[in-house]
């Protein structure tokens, strides 16, 4: 694998292991869950109720002999088909559906569940689009900042026409499950960045990033419930105290760690050069300070004699 020996990741083969949950088969969707098969996803869950109509065929999935067909039974025709074993979790959940009735439905599971999920779209003109990692607790949930056509109470449903597809656009949507793939492989297999917000605006080729964190009133309860385990979960983490061990100073000049050790003790070197004064660490006196007691005037007498120098050295010599 390029990218192992490139050392951009450490463990590829580890995708195998790994099952993700699609919900929304369609223009993100359908191509998110190829690319996911390309890059050797281990299992794949994909969830979606709607059909396939001609009027999809313009996404960069389907065929037309598929019409009529749910868009789960043509892409498992596609993909590979695999199971969930049971009673373990998806490692991540990929929402890509197309409207926010549904996105609410996964919100709230995931943030009751715990579950880390991905959240996608394109918007109505079809030139614009983002992702988003959603982390319960951590990160901004779908209910914390709701897209502004919810927020300002207009009926979603009044913006579509009956028999009227939205626009679409195979490129953005391309681009979006793109995005959306790469940031799935960074999460799921721990290398670069993570982004918490991509956005995608193809009129101006502006690619918008941001983290937005948690609303402490959200309306979701399971969310707010999640904050504060977080928290928790994060006062603990500070808590732990990191051991780290004392290394003895050694010279800057001193690059091999050289050690002079005196075989004289320290009471044997103050007997033999009297008291040493008090000196700041690391400086030492240049010289043996005398002893005062060893010149001290004591009662001994000297007997004192006549004789020349040349009558002892004579006496001397006869000795």
């Amino acid at each position: 694998m390029a990218l192992k020996r490139m050392g951009i990741v450490k463990d590829y083969e580890k995708i195998r292991t790994f099952t993700v949950a699609v919900v929304g088969v369609g223009g993100v969707g359908s191509v998110t869950a190829e690319m996911l098969t390309r890059c050797g996803i281990g299992k794949l869950l994909l969830f979606d109720y709607d059909k396939v109509e001609l009027a999809n065929m313009n996404r960069l999935f389907f065929q037309p002999h598929q019409a009529g067909l749910s868009k789960v039974q043509a892409a498992e025709r596609t993909l590979s088909n695999g199971a969930l074993e049971e009673g373990k979790p998806v490692d991540l959940v990929l929402s890509c559906v197309d409207n926010f009735e549904a996105r609410m439905a996964i919100n709230t599971a995931c943030n009751e569940l715990g579950q880390i999920w991905m959240e996608s779209g394109v918007s109505e003109n079809a030139v614009s689009g983002h992702i988003q990692l959603i982390i319960p607790g951590e990160s901004a949930c779908f209910a914390c900042a709701p897209p502004l056509v919810v927020a300002a109470n207009i009926d979603e449903k009044t913006l579509k026409r009956e028999g009227v597809c939205a626009a679409s656009l195979p490129t953005t949507m391309g681009v979006v499950a793109g995005i959306l793939v790469q940031n799935v492989l960074k999460y799921l297999l721990n290398f670069g960045t993570v982004s918490y917000y991509l956005g995608y605006n193809a009129m101006q080729d502006f690619f918008p990033t941001m983290a937005m964190k948690p609303n402490p009133q959200c309306g979701d309860q399971n969310c707010r419930k999640q904050q504060e385990n977080y928290k928790k979960k994060e006062a603990v983490q500070s808590k732990q105290e990191v051991i780290e061990q004392e290394e003895e100073i050694v010279h800057e000049d001193n690059d091999w760690g050289i050690e002079l050790v005196s075989e004289i003790s320290e009471e044997e070197l103050m007997a033999a050069s009297g008291p040493v004064p008090d000196l700041p660490e690391g400086i030492t006196v240049a010289y043996t300070i005398p002893n005062k007691e060893e010149n001290a005037v004591t009662d001994e007498t000297v007997a004192e004699s006549e004789e020349s120098l040349e009558e002892l050295m004579a006496k001397m010599k006869n000795m």
